[in-house]
């Protein structure tokens, strides 16, 4: 019964070092990602275009209640004059192989510029690895609130 136990422990362990080997790819996804949630608000908020950099050239927004938006032009249209607003994204989930694609599951908070939080919801983007780093893909976004 001692041996079955510890060759399942070291089996387990065996499996847990090659995850963590394999988490490593995901772990600095999970880091790219963080950094351009953190940034997202200020380049949205420019109203200049800038928030095109998180996107990749063929990105597309499916934001609630509308229809999916596509290209950066189409996208530079959307943000074009949006409110100024902060938000903050607290990632959940993140899936995939970390060499390629990865998926993002957040949850959002969004407040004003006094700091009044003025909604939340989920989000989830797939994100692409591009030769300027971790782009994202497609964007899906919906209010925890019904429509106003």
């Amino acid at each position: 019964m001692k041996q079955l136990l510890f060759l399942i422990l070291l089996i387990s362990a065996s499996y847990g070092v090659q995850a963590q080997s394999e988490n490593a790819s995901l772990q600095a996804a999970r880091k790219a990602i963080e950094a351009s949630n953190d940034v997202y608000s200020d380049l949205a908020n420019k109203n200049d275009g800038s928030i095109l950099t998180c996107y990749t050239a063929d990105a597309c927004l499916y934001p609630p209640n509308a229809a999916p938006v596509c290209g950066r032009d189409n996208m530079a249209k959307f943000f074009k004059n949006g409110p100024k607003v902060n938000s903050r994204f607290i990632i959940q989930h993140l899936y995939g192989d970390g060499q390629t694609y990865v998926t993002e599951e957040s949850y959002y908070e969004m407040t004003d510029p006094q700091g009044h939080k003025i909604d939340d919801g989920k989000v989830i983007v797939i994100w692409k690895k591009t030769a300027d780093g971790w782009k994202m893909y497609r964007d899906m976004f919906s209010s925890n609130h019904p429509a106003k």
